[in-house]
């Protein structure tokens, strides 16, 4: 399928969002409207939340179906997939970490997560579902998803997302990370300074580490603060691609 027309040398480029564990396409809503309505063409791309490095090839595929520019946006461990995603991909100008893992080769993110102290998920998980394959996939307790993944969002609208979370195998959360992209691209960070999932300090790590073109930290946001702050995140967004045109 083509996503967009043939390239040209002043061509918005398309803006491809990946959600992250507990989380789904429908959590980059608002995030859509804004850089919809400035002109942007936007897919949000399924996460099947299996395995870094199949859920990587899943949105690949979808990035090597769009003709013309990409900007790869990945929230929490749809981080990690991006950043594997995008190698290889001359079509990917940029990388945009929301509330996001940023993994170096051999890193995982639950070791990402360890390394600072601050996360308060592990106590906030269900009981792990087990699976035919003898792994499991991973929930957040619907009774305490509201507090610890989107303290900042309506309680009924938090209460629709942990409905409607999608699981992650366990194994993916503990998947060795390939070479990433993030050493040949150029990367944005946007995250927020009360996320209860990645430690803010770690993703601060991260993002320096990696060579942030620019850093925004939402002063009390969640780690969806692309649901709390969607504007904010859509102007990172726009800025990283425009970041691919302005020459």
């Amino acid at each position: 399928m083509m996503l967009s027309g043939p390239a040209s040398a002043d061509q918005k480029p398309t803006i491809v969002l990946v959600h992250g564990a507990f989380a789904d396409s429908s959590s980059w809503n608002g995030v859509i409207k804004d850089l919809q309505a400035d002109g942007y063409s936007v897919v949000a791309a399924a996460n099947p939340l299996r395995s870094v490095q199949a859920d990587a090839r899943s949105v690949a595929s979808v990035i090597a179906s769009i003709k013309g520019p990409v900007v790869l946006v990945g929230h929490s461990y749809g981080g990690s997939v991006i950043s594997a995603a995008a190698t290889g991909h001359v079509n990917v100008k940029a990388l945009v970490y929301v509330s996001g893992f940023a993994p170096d080769k051999g890193e995982s993110a639950i070791q990402l997560t360890g390394k600072f102290p601050g996360s308060t998920l592990g106590a906030a998980l269900a009981a792990p579902v087990a699976l035919p394959d003898g792994g499991t996939d991973l929930y957040i307790d619907q009774g305490k998803f509201h507090d610890q993944f989107a303290a900042d969002v309506p309680e009924a609208e938090a209460r629709l997302m942990a409905a409607g979370q999608r699981p992650v195998a366990e194994a993916a959360l503990k998947e060795p990370a390939g070479v990433p992209a993030w050493k040949e691209k150029p990367s944005w960070f946007v995250y927020g300074d009360a996320d209860k999932n990645i430690p803010p300090e770690g993703m601060k790590w991260m993002a320096k580490r990696a060579g942030s073109k620019e850093t925004v930290v939402v002063t009390g946001a969640s780690h969806v603060v692309m649901v709390s702050h969607a504007e904010t995140v859509a102007d990172v967004i726009e800025k990283a691609a425009k970041g691919t045109t302005d020459k």
